[in-house]
């Protein structure tokens, strides 16, 4: 019987290995896609880190270049492809989890799509949310004849040429895509509230510095709802001028879709070719399902530790702990917050793990 199994190959994957490696576990870390690199390579072409190099890292390995520079999306992925050399883990790729039930002497046992069962006395869940982008559903939207999209599909502006666009969502994916399409398309922004900027320097310093040095960034999520209301878009001037100067016009979302049309509060129609949703994800832990440790596909957890099962944690959940949960320089503290749980739990159940 495995001690651990992890469930997802990303930072937050890579970030439970090893942290697991500090308690002397060596774990069996499962990753569906081809590299432990997570969705990274998935996302658009163009997408830029918020946070600079040097608060980007994860620990054991500063991140390479400039400091103060902002990784793009390929610099990412080939950061974590020379984290995963790091960790003292048994990587296996191309490894999908279809489901997590319980063990037949307790634990787990998981199952993979080639039918491999796996017997572990604990599971870290660290399978993030890429795999399961929010799109909502508005009235008359099945008879729209354009295109549909959720940002997790969107890749570079170019099919979108010439097109008229209107983005769901005000938040930083949102924002950043729907400014590169301006400079090919008419897009328009559509929020339920105005856009929220917030400076991404300071005093010639970037904000994740003051951020971390006053110890905000570890603090429970709730302060920043406290302290911003709501979802901020990080910028440098450019995406605040943009919507101001109406290159990027925003206005109140639509209420439904007519033909090929989307329908504005008070009713006017515009012709759309493409409404792209960047509205957020959910947790992809469906093949949590068996356990009965979810609720209306969300877990039950405290801190990252299941309230249903001992052994269960979850490491990358948006807000899991603090602000930073679900990025690459956060999810390095949860996930030892969950690995002491984990290796106790491991040292405590001896009926469990006693058979390799």
């Amino acid at each position: 019987m495995t001690d651990v199994v992890i469930i997802g190959g990303g930072q937050s994957g890579l970030s439970a290995a090893r942290a697991l490696n500090g308690h002397g576990i060596r774990p069996l870390l499962l990753e569906a896609g081809p590299e432990p690199t997570g969705s990274w390579g998935d996302y658009y072409d163009s997408l830029t880190l918020f946070s600079p190099a040097r608060y980007s890292a994860m620990p054991g390995q500063p991140f390479p270049g400039d400091p103060d520079g902002y990784p793009r999306r390929d610099e990412v992925v080939a950061y974590l492809r020379r984290y995963a050399g790091t960790v003292d883990a048994d990587i296996r790729t191309g490894t999908t989890v279809t489901a997590v039930e319980p063990g037949p002497r307790g634990g787990f046992t998981v199952r993979t799509a080639a039918g491999e069962l796996i017997p572990a006395a604990g599971v870290v869940a660290a399978t993030g949310s890429f795999g399961n982008p929010h799109l909502p559903v508005l009235p008359g939207q099945a008879g729209f004849p354009g295109r549909l999209l959720h940002v997790a599909g969107y890749r570079d502006p170019k099919p979108h040429h010439g097109e008229r666009v209107v983005v769901v969502g005000g938040g930083n994916s949102g924002v950043q895509v729907g400014y590169e399409l301006a400079e090919v398309a008419d897009v328009t922004l559509a929020t339920r509230a105005p856009v929220t900027f917030v400076a991404q320097r300071r005093d010639g310093k970037d904000l994740h510095r003051w951020a971390d040095e006053s110890g905000f960034d570890h603090l429970p999520p709730q302060w920043l709802i406290h302290y911003l209301g709501g979802p901020a878009v990080l910028d440098t001037g450019d995406y605040r001028a943009a919507v101001e100067d109406g290159r990027l016009p925003r206005r109140e979302m639509f209420t439904a879709f007519d033909g090929e049309h989307v329908v504005w509060p008070g009713g006017r129609r515009e012709p759309v070719d493409t409404v792209l949703f960047a509205t957020g994800y959910r947790p992809d832990l469906a093949y949590l399902e068996p356990l009965g440790a979810l609720a209306d596909g969300l877990p039950l957890h405290s801190g990252g530790l299941s309230a249903t099962h001992p052994g269960l944690a979850y490491v990358g959940l948006e807000f899991q702990r603090a602000f930073s949960s679900n990025t690459l320089r956060g999810a390095h503290r949860d996930a030892e917050f969950v690995a002491a749980a984990l290796a106790a739990h491991v040292r405590d159940a001896p009926a469990l793990v006693g058979v390799r």
